[in-house]
């Protein structure tokens, strides 16, 4: 149940390489995306311009095209819907309080790129800088050994509003964004899901940066009772093992044995018919764990034990169980509600956190990429009301020009 957030021997290499490239900055992201990536990328070459990026989108086919604006539409309707609103309330004499939400200036966004290009991560990540009116988006994704960016993944980053893209990959593009390079401006905030290394990268920048949250490699968890059909909860379990970093994680939680062994069977048939079995096969040997419980309510404990990051209620009653849900990163209800709607189409964003982090961290939001201020407008009759509240603070706190800062006010000017 228990998995770290973090693999300790992936944080020992992203230090080592975060220390190089803040210290040598292109260069060292060079060495390492050689090193890494395989290819000897120069410096200029960093940059997708905007005309390879408008070339892509004009190779699409329509069917993408439309699947990508339809998608971009859903993401944009549920931001705006969930955007926290700048407001207000009287104080006692008067006076105003409140809070005003203002865009960052500058973020990045990691799309992994690796062993599938998630142009549904650029969606669901970039898009949303884009809602919360941020200027300036980066995205670094790593290229092929050509130097090559996937046309499908540069056309959704264009439909979401990227202004600047890097084929970048890795720990290096987790540096070069919080440290900034010669050709790679510094960022303020990083968002976005990745592998171990990534991961391990990103924690080790905070305090450069701002973060969004622990997004590592994929998890999902399933609550099932005797209605749920064994194909389909198979279906889903696998959908999150087939990401491919092999340290996927996919738990099975139910009450009934019987229904164990079906999925389980279920599994392995179509384990074999997938295009990435062989991968599918090693981190469901690692990653798969299935619970039997005595009831529901057991099994509700071992799910917010675990804090998925996504989960699902496959139940006669799911909704009855969404109120017992206390940690998960994004809840999916009901036998119509596959992990995967979630993933590409539904409209929050899929960008969760893993490794148990989901009990303390939330998913990507508009809100991630904007600053909360705190407003206060008092009025003399509110400062003569609080004085005798804030000397008396000063007076405890030994901060007597806290105090002075007060009540001088109300003194005649020398």
């Amino acid at each position: 149940m228990q998995r770290p957030a973090f693999d300790p021997t992936a944080e020992e290499v992203a230090r080592r390489v975060l220390a190089d490239i803040r210290k040598h900055g292109d260069k060292a992201v060079q060495k390492y995306t050689k090193e890494f990536n395989g290819i000897n990328l120069p410096p200029a070459k960093f940059a997708v311009p905007r005309e390879e990026r408008l070339a892509a989108s004009a190779s699409m086919d329509l069917l993408f095209k439309r699947t990508a604006s339809e998608i971009f539409a859903r993401v944009v309707r549920f931001g705006k819907a969930s955007m926290r609103k700048d407001w207000s309330m009287a104080t006692p004499k008067g006076g105003v309080l409140g809070e005003k939400f203002t865009p960052l200036a500058r973020v990045g966004a990691y799309i992994p790129g690796g062993a599938a290009p998630l142009a549904s991560t650029a969606l669901m990540s970039v898009a949303l800088a884009k809602i919360a009116g941020v200027p300036e988006i980066v995205a670094c994704t790593p290229c092929d050994k050509k130097g090559q960016v996937n046309p499908y993944l540069l056309h959704a980053l264009e439909v979401a509003g990227a202004t600047e893209v890097y084929r970048i990959g890795g720990i290096q593009a987790i540096g070069a964004m919080a440290y900034g390079t010669a050709h790679i401006g510094k960022v303020q905030k990083i968002v976005g899901p990745g592998g171990p290394y990534v991961t391990a990268a990103k924690k080790l920048v905070y305090g450069d940066v701002d973060l969004d949250m622990v997004a590592g490699p994929s998890e999902i968890a399933v609550l099932a009772d005797e209605t749920a059909v064994p194909a389909h909860i198979a279906a889903d379990l696998i959908s999150q093992l087939e990401h491919g970093t092999g340290h996927e994680k996919a738990l099975f939680v139910t009450p009934y044995m019987s229904l164990a062994n079906k999925v389980l069977a279920e599994m392995e048939r179509q384990i074999a018919s997938l295009s990435r079995c062989e991968s599918i096969t090693k981190a469901a040997a690692s990653g798969a764990l299935f619970v039997v419980t005595d009831n529901l309510d057991t099994g509700m404990e071992v799910i917010n034990r675990f804090a998925p990051e996504h989960f699902e209620i496959m139940t006669k009653e799911p909704r009855r169980w969404l109120q017992k849900v206390k940690n998960a990163g994004a809840v999916f209800v009901g036998a119509w509600t596959p992990e995967s709607a979630g993933d590409f189409v539904a409209g929050p964003s899929h960008v969760l956190p893993t490794g148990g982090t989901a009990a303390f961290f939330s998913g990507l939001t508009v809100d991630s990429f904007r600053k909360r201020s705190s407003v206060i407008a008092f009025t003399r009759a509110d400062l003569i009301e609080t004085l005798p509240l804030i000397e008396e603070m000063g007076r405890v706190e030994g901060l007597d020009g806290h105090a002075r800062a007060a009540r001088i006010r109300f003194e005649n000017p020398s």
